[in-house]
């Protein structure tokens, strides 16, 4: 999509989405059925966070075991027909029912059933696939070929193999083979979904927009197979800023950029091509990490690496330039939040490499800027995963002060007189000024298309709620609700955007 073209999406965790007979989280297997609702509502963006695979007890997209591997936690196990064959649910019992039940996601339950669905799946695959060479276990090899630059660390990782020295990777081979196997399967299956998903997602007239953590955990594949890429003994962080006065300790691995640079970055290349194999655009998770690491060492003082500005600027242009390349066709979107340098923001649009422009976040000195004047070099939104609600926001954080303040924003001049309750026109107006911003492309979290309170993410805090939003409908019975589609579809093409 041309930064000309004005467009609309929205932004919806893929385990936020919800089937009839889903097994307790959103499903590859439901992108479709979303899409062409999404389409019909004249919006042309889905923006997912991550889907990587992560640790087993995490619950956040952001914790990524791997850069490359997809998470079987959203396969559709009933669509595989290895599992089918094996028949299918009944051989689950109640590991499912219980994985099913309750409004939160309960990541480790559900985890663990599919594991075993998996497991049961694989068997078949081997008994009557694998060993007698059918035209499926010829399409796994082919598979298995293409994608070995990635798939044999993470296979080899995950059976697992945790000694990488040459005496134990070549034992581990023969060892370890069946464990390896299995892993592998589990990824071409997922390569197969994924690949059916994003046809018909393309198919309805939706991209698919990923999401490319900064990071990768300390105990990833990636990690484990290029240790002297990484620093594991400082830690990454975030500097001090408004929300967070103390700063942030990620506890993720430094990158070694020096080191990388020896081999033409063929990591970070092979990264951004494996995200753009999978997306139609990609969204750049901490941007500014590209240009400057905030570093926290287990002794001395925490600091910025490079540590001048000038250093920063050509390191940051650099690996974007990398990222450019490797990334090809797809968009690439820079995720420019939090304390973020004036310097990187102008770099950026050097680069052409669109920002966000945060209805909430864009004021000085509390004047809000009117977002008719966004640069169409930007993606603009109500939101992120870890900000409340635009109700919640409204109602509970924006104070008297700031509702007069956005009233007086031309744009959202239908704000005037407006009191604390956040009623349909209140609604109405903000989103009729956001999708009236000069940005190219306008995204809207989902909760904030039918005016929800859910919150997807509280920053600095873990565990339940977090990361356990699901749609108050079915993929299917959403397709049945006419009139929040309407009202997206009357937005978009008021302003031009579908």
């Amino acid at each position: 999509m041309s930064t000309a073209e004005r467009a609309a999406g929205v932004l919806c965790p893929l385990f936020a989405l919800r089937g009839r007979r889903d097994w307790g989280i959103g499903e590859i297997g439901h992108l479709p059925i979303f899409c062409r609702w999404l389409a019909d509502a004249g919006h042309r963006v889905l923006q997912l966070l991550p889907t990587f695979e992560t640790s087993a007890g995490e619950r956040s997209p952001y914790a990524a075991l791997t850069a490359f591997a997809l998470d079987p936690i959203y396969l559709s196990l009933d669509a595989v027909e290895d599992f089918a064959a094996a028949g299918g649910e009944a051989a689950l019992g109640a590991a499912l029912e219980s994985a099913r039940a309750g409004g939160d996601i309960d990541y480790d339950a559900v985890r663990a059933v599919k594991r075993r669905a998996l497991e049961v799946a694989f068997a078949r695959f081997v008994a009557t696939e694998w060993e007698g060479g059918s035209a499926r276990a010829e399409a796994f090899r082919r598979f298995r070929a293409a994608e070995a630059a990635w798939l044999d660390d993470y296979a080899l990782f995950r059976a697992p193999l945790r000694a990488r020295l040459p005496a134990a990777l070549a034992e581990a081979r023969d060892t370890l083979a069946r464990a390896r196997l299995f892993h592998q399967y589990v990824q071409w299956v997922a390569a197969e979904q994924w690949a059916a998903a994003r046809r018909e997602a393309t198919a309805h007239g939706v991209r698919l927009m990923g999401d490319l953590p900064f990071m990768v955990s300390a105990d990833s594949a990636d990690v484990w197979a290029r240790q002297d890429e990484f620093a594991r003994d400082p830690s990454l962080g975030a500097p001090p800023d408004q929300f967070d006065l103390g700063g942030q300790d990620w506890g993720l691995p430094v990158y070694r950029w020096e080191v990388m640079a020896r081999n033409d970055h063929a990591w970070l290349r092979a990264r951004v091509a494996r995200a753009a194999a999978l997306f139609a655009a990609v969204r750049l998770d901490h941007v500014v990490g590209f240009y400057r690491q905030f570093v926290i060492p287990s002794a001395g003082p925490r600091h910025f690496v490079p540590a001048e500005e000038a250093e920063q600027l050509a390191l940051g242009e650099r690996l974007l330039g990398v990222v450019r390349a490797a990334a090809g066709s797809a968009g690439v979107t820079g995720e420019d939040l939090g304390v973020v340098p004036d310097f990187v923001r102008r770099s950026l649009a050097t680069l052409a490499l669109p920002g966000y422009r945060v209805l909430r976040w864009e004021s000085d000195g509390g004047v809000f800027r009117d977002p008719a004047g966004f640069p169409p070099l930007s993606v603009a939104t109500s939101g992120t995963h870890d900000t409340s609600a635009l109700a919640t926001w409204w109602e509970e954080e924006l104070g008297a002060d700031g509702r007069r303040a956005l009233a007086a924003v031309p744009s959202l001049g239908r704000l005037g007189g407006a009191g604390a309750a956040f009623t349909p026109a209140v609604h109405e107006a903000l989103l009729d000024g956001l999708y009236g911003a000069g940005s190219a492309l306008v995204v809207l979290p989902f909760p904030d298309a039918y005016g929800g309170r859910e919150r997807i993410n509280v920053p600095g805090t873990v565990g339940p709620p977090n990361w356990g939003y699901r749609l108050p409908w079915t993929v299917d019975d959403l397709c049945g609700r006419a009139a929040l589609r309407d009202h997206l579809r009357a937005l978009a093409a008021r302003h031009g955007r579908s």
